[in-house]
């Protein structure tokens, strides 16, 4: 694919939960369209479309590059300069170059979420990163990284101590990141920041940082950024971006950045240095039966036909009717337990149901309320056999179909409802 030599390296998608406002096909069709052999996903302390996102883009034939954007704690404590500081400061765009670096990123976003306080926010100290940081490249963050924010400060010296320790962080891998959005604060620590870049010998690259796709989009997501916020639209005094927070063309960027080449030719050298995707796994599942002498199948099996036994018998005695597998009555219930275990056992299920019916059984014993069924699982006999749903499929002509379908091939879903306020001894 021939391309004009720039790489968005930047790019906010819808699962930057109340941020971002771009859908991952649509950002997957643009860089088809505009010819752009890579895109860098950099979602806001998550990394919830990294599967999404490598699926969509190398099926179209773009290299996706996984990367976060991690809100850091300020290096230093900040003073009050009369300057408002944006809730989205303090940032840095962290990409996997391995699956070595992509774990490394899931442990950070992890830890920072762990490890943060609840009442501030996501915010991982810099010292939080020691250990974590192989085959992750870090780009500074414009002036809204820590970087960018100690020179909107003045505060040049502590500014060259944190670019040092980012250095020991990343060696070889820390890139000095440039923005031209139009904002004030870009044009103020650009200087500043190419002044430390040369100093150090550190390379420079240009980002863009879209959060919609077009500008038509602008109004839609300043609503977005309110709803998020709090805010009006009527609203000066509040958090707003403009127009150029769009997905610009490689055209775009490389004459905004004209006076710059190397900015915009490290973003291709970037996406070199990146070689890694998330593929689909199958799910994964414990070995319900490890370690006995039965397999799963059969305990599915043996459970289901004790458990059936039980509430047909129960049935019996409720409506005065006669038991026993030869009674006519009973026919269509052993008939769809047959046939119901010889799906889920040729489509490979047989632990997922009785690992649900383990934690089920095991809130029951322990006198936490659980609903009767909802949802298409209360279409199986097994799932009543096994009391993972209380509602006779048969009674009200549920079909199993629904549920799982060998033509469908896909994870079964049982829709399970805890009691709220003791829902969280099960999960434990």
């Amino acid at each position: 694919m021939t391309h004009d030599g720039f790489v968005h390296l930047r790019v906010y998608t819808a699962y930057s939960l109340s941020e971002g406002a771009i859908h991952i096909k649509d950002l997957v069709k643009q860089c088809v369209g505009h010819k752009m052999p890579a895109v860098a996903m950099t979602d806001i302390d998550n990394m919830f479309a990294a599967l999404e996102f490598s699926t969509y883009a190398a099926d179209a034939g773009i290299q996706p590059i996984i990367g976060v954007t991690l809100n850091i704690k300020p290096p230093f404590e900040r003073e009050n300069k009369g300057r408002r500081v944006d809730v989205t400061a303090n940032q840095l765009v962290l990409l996997a170059q391995s699956e070595t670096g992509y774990a490394n990123l899931m442990k950070l976003v992890s830890k920072a979420h762990l490890e943060s306080d609840v009442q501030v926010g996501v915010q991982l100290p810099l010292q939080a990163f020691k250990g974590l940081t192989d085959d992750i490249i870090c780009l500074t963050g414009g002036p809204g990284g820590p970087l960018g924010q100690l020179i909107l400060d003045g505060e040049a010296d502590k500014a060259e101590l944190c670019l040092e320790g980012l250095m020991g962080l990343f060696p070889d891998r820390l890139y000095v990141e440039l923005m031209r959005h139009g904002t004030e604060e870009e044009q103020r620590s650009e200087e500043a920041l190419l002044d430390l870049a040369y100093k150090h010998n550190l390379p420079i690259v240009a980002t863009n940082a879209p959060y919609f796709i077009s500008a038509d989009m602008y109004e839609a997501h300043d609503t977005l950024l309110c709803i998020a916020d709090g805010s009006y639209v009527a609203e000066t005094d509040r958090r707003r971006l403009n127009k150029e927070y769009r997905f610009k063309t490689a055209e775009e960027m490389a004459k905004l950045f004209a006076d710059l080449p190397e900015a915009i030719e490290n973003t291709v050298n970037i996406a070199k240095r990146c070689a890694y995707k998330v593929d689909k796994i199958a799910p994964l599942l414990p070995n319900f039966t490890r370690g006995m002498d039965i397999s799963e199948s059969e305990m599915l099996r043996d459970s289901s036909k004790g458990g059936l036994r039980e509430r047909l018998d129960f049935k019996a005695g409720e409506e005065s009717l006669k038991t026993g597998e030869g009674e006519e009555w009973e026919q269509p219930y052993w008939e769809r337990l047959d046939y119901e275990l010889k799906i889920i056992n040729q489509m490979g299920f047989p632990g997922y149901f009785l690992i649900v019916a383990d934690f089920i059984q095991w809130a029951k014993d322990h006198n936490i309320p659980v609903g009767p069924g909802r949802g298409s699982g209360a279409g199986s006999v097994v799932a009543w056999a096994l009391k993972i749903t209380d509602l006779d499929p048969l009674k009200f002509s549920l079909l199993f179909e629904r549920f799982l379908n060998a033509e469908r091939v896909s994870m079964p879903d049982f829709d399970i409802d805890f009691c709220q306020e003791k829902r969280g001894q099960v999960i434990k």
